[in-house]
């Protein structure tokens, strides 16, 4: 099995936020025993979903469950530049393909419990790739073997592979970067996520200055996802 080492630049910023993603996980387990499947997005690119995802599966796995981190944004990943090897690999799409097995694109990290699955190379028709039967197959097998599965998707905003992927986990999360993007974008995502039929969890607001009060300016995010 390959072994993915994390960036100390990448690893210096996680553990800088590693106690308020602490509390975020354990809100996360208190939603339901039965949530370990977790689809991550954002409106739009540049939110910081690859950087919330990375920071959950991290906390969890510092926690002592056995994680892992799937990088399904197959069309733009930037996961890759967190996680390096000298070795080659495969990854998502070379599986859903049917070009590799599953356990060729498994990895291993530097960080105990942490185990990560890249993107892949590039797919002329991702959102096939994502409906098909094989990804539903792998997640299935993979529960069997994981606590949690965390998988970081395109920017619900942009394409509909988040809400495909969305379908087959088990709930969803929606990172928004305070000040870029607007209540009704926001509002949309939330209700294309509410669609897929799985339990929505919340937003994530990003890059929140916290000595600063700012928060009812831009709405009540804390109710999105309370029935």
């Amino acid at each position: 099995m390959p072994t993915l080492e994390i960036s100390q630049e990448k690893l210096d910023l996680v553990k800088k936020a590693e106690e308020y993603y602490n509390a975020l996980c354990t809100n996360l387990q208190l939603s339901g025993d039965d949530l370990k499947v977790l689809s991550i997005t954002s409106v739009n690119p540049g939110e910081g979903k690859s950087t919330t995802s990375t920071n959950i599966a991290y906390a969890f796995a510092r926690a002592g469950y056995k994680t892992l981190l799937i990088d399904g944004d197959i069309r733009n990943s930037v996961m890759s530049g967190v996680f390096k090897t000298r070795d080659k690999i495969t990854g998502l799409t070379d599986f859903l393909s049917g070009t590799t097995d599953l356990s060729q694109g498994l990895c291993d990290t530097t960080i105990e419990n942490l185990f990560v699955i890249q993107a892949g190379s590039v797919s002329p028709n991702p959102t096939a790739l994502l409906q098909s039967k094989n990804f539903s197959t792998m997640l299935e097998t993979l529960r069997k073997y994981f606590d949690y599965i965390i998988v970081d998707t395109a920017p619900v905003g942009v394409v509909i592979d988040a809400a495909i992927i969305t379908r087959k986990c088990d709930a969803s999360i929606l990172v928004t970067e305070v000040g870029e993007t607007n209540r009704r974008d926001i509002q949309k995502a939330k209700e294309q996520l509410e669609h897929t039929g799985q339990p929505f969890l919340g937003v994530v607001l990003n890059r929140f200055d916290t000595s600063v009060d700012k928060y009812g300016s831009y709405g009540s995010y804390g109710d999105y996802g309370k029935k």
